[in-house]
């Protein structure tokens, strides 16, 4: 999955539980994004992602 997809995915399900879901480009380092779903935050790296990276990504936010 890319990191894309993943942020696609994010924000359709931030719709669907009317949450709030932001995505900060431009602060962190290289090409990391910084996602707030929820209140809860994390990063997320560039490139192909993982299942298991995907599945810590989504524990951290507190989906599933």
């Amino acid at each position: 999955m890319k990191r894309e997809q993943l942020l696609r995915e994010l924000r359709k399900l931030a719709n669907e539980m009317n949450v709030e879901f932001t995505v900060t480009e431009d602060k962190g380092k290289g090409s990391h994004y910084r996602v707030k779903f929820n209140g809860k935050q994390t990063t997320i790296k560039s490139g192909e992602l993982t299942p298991l990276y995907v599945q810590i990504i989504k524990k951290q936010l507190g989906i599933k």
